[in-house]
């Protein structure tokens, strides 16, 4: 993990509809990302994109480096306030929990909404 300062950023989710399985969806956002300049370095270094398949509707696989559901999903407020504001309902496929009561429950400490 990278120590220190690391600038400000804006946390977004998205909900796309797609014919692409989640080992394909993946693909494509590392695409993305290369495509944007994203030059992977160290972990948890800052970055210009970042782009996460978060869940792949009730699919549950771990493959190809690839984990669906993301495996850090319910302990990242950044992820699950944003996600709740657009799939309240949506159940987590492991946990059997709705994404707002996952996000109800996170600690929201760091996290400022956009003015």
């Amino acid at each position: 993990m990278v120590d220190g300062y690391q600038p400000r950023y804006l946390n977004q989710v998205v909900a796309v509809n797609t014919i692409l399985d989640a080992l394909q969806v993946v693909t494509e956002l590392l695409a993305i990302e290369s495509s944007l300049g994203r030059v992977r370095e160290e972990k948890n270094a800052s970055r210009t994109l970042d782009l996460d398949l978060l869940l792949h509707g009730d699919i549950v696989l771990e493959a190809s480096g690839v984990t669906v559901p993301h495996p850090r999903l319910h302990e990242r407020a950044f992820v699950l306030v944003p996600l709740a504001e657009i799939a309240a309902d949506v159940v987590h496929p492991i946990l059997d929990r709705t994404i707002s009561d996952l996000a109800d429950e996170s600690d929201r400490s760091g996290i400022s909404g956009i003015a």
